[in-house]
């Protein structure tokens, strides 16, 4: 491929030192070799920029600031950026080699796409893969598809035109002094999908995925109650947002976004163990939108049955079951990326 535009990859850093190593060098070693590396140090409290520092390339450049979360780490990664294209990497995920000369063949071929991402497999803490996969639906992708199942997965999944975060940008003075602004810095939770349904609603790009399972995404375990409760509160405040100014769109929209969004926690609740808040989750979804049955009665089902079950099987038994259901699970997620990619190529 001869053209050859710059991409500025972001990598906000706070609390990493774990994994940013690792991180890093999935980015250096990327087989498109016109990046720039803008290492966000979010006021980190820990070793992650002396290891940074530890790395002898040229294309990094570290930026420190006041802590602003997540958000506010990207904004200054967007503002600081001379790429042509920006990709988006958090500090404990991992890139495959080739990720960015796909996603920048993908969207120097397709004018009209304005965003790409890829899908992802989840890892664990100590990088072995968990055997299934982040499936995103890859073309025809509209706003409520980011209510129900946000496409693009998580905020490593994509690279984007420069020109998308300059058609959603808005000015601000949160910090003593106005500043343009792309994602939310008022989020701390679900920053990603505030960002993706204004690029979805208030511009005319399209988001498309590739097949392929380019980026690795770990999961970590974390507290499930604070979490269960930051989460839901943040996509509340997300719906209002969206009200301002869709209002009519978010009539329909509503009952949708909160049932998917009950579901998935339940789902979360089920892989930290915690069956009856599953159970009570997934009644709360389908009180609130009962054509979640009829729209994915599969996975609706699934879930159900999973809380079901951790509830009232013996522990042992529960974990044999779902490391079985687990392993299908993975295997039939494979085969279908392994279809699309040949279907693509072919």
């Amino acid at each position: 491929m001869n053209y050859n535009p710059k991409v500025s990859v972001i990598i906000p850093v706070y609390g990493a030192e774990k994994f940013i190593a690792k991180t890093l060098e999935s980015v250096i070693n990327q087989t498109y070799r016109n990046i720039e590396i803008l290492i966000i140090d979010d006021e980190t409290r820990d070793n992650s920029i002396e290891i940074c520092k530890q790395f002898n390339d040229a294309r990094i450049k570290i930026i420190s600031q006041k802590n602003r979360g997540l958000a506010g780490a990207r904004n200054t990664g967007i503002r600081n950026a001379q790429g042509e294209y920006l990709a988006f990497i958090d500090a404990d995920d991992l890139w495959r080699p080739h990720k960015l000369e796909r996603h920048i063949t993908h969207l120097t071929f397709n004018p009209h796409i304005g965003v790409s991402f890829s899908r992802s497999q989840f890892i664990d803490e100590n990088d072995n893969p968990l055997g299934i996969y982040q499936m995103s639906k890859l073309s025809d992708i509209t706003p409520l598809d980011f209510w129900c199942r946000s496409p693009i997965g998580n905020g490593s999944a994509g690279v984007f035109r420069r020109r998308v975060f300059d058609d959603i940008k808005f000015q601000s003075n949160l910090y003593g002094t106005t500043e343009d602004f792309y994602f939310d810095d008022n989020f701390r939770e679900s920053e990603d999908v505030e960002c993706w349904l204004r690029i979805s609603i208030q511009t005319q790009w399209q988001i498309e995925g590739i097949a392929e399972d380019l980026t690795l995404y770990r999961i970590h375990p974390k507290g499930l109650s604070a979490d269960i409760t930051k989460m839901m509160e943040s996509w509340y405040k997300l719906i209002e947002k969206v009200r301002s100014y869709a209002p009519t769109e978010m009539e329909e929209w509503e009952k949708p976004a909160i049932a998917y969004r009950l579901r998935y926690l339940a789902r979360r609740a089920v892989t930290l163990q915690a069956g009856w808040t599953s159970m009570n989750l997934l009644h709360r979804a389908l009180t609130t939108y009962w054509q979640i049955l009829l729209e994915e009665p599969r996975r609706t089902c699934i879930t159900g049955a999973a809380a079901y079950f951790l509830c009232i099987l013996p522990k042992p038994i529960y974990s044999q079951i779902q490391k079985l259901a687990l392993s299908i699970t993975g295997a039939n997620q494979k085969t279908r990326i392994n279809q699309e990619q040949n279907a693509v190529t072919s």
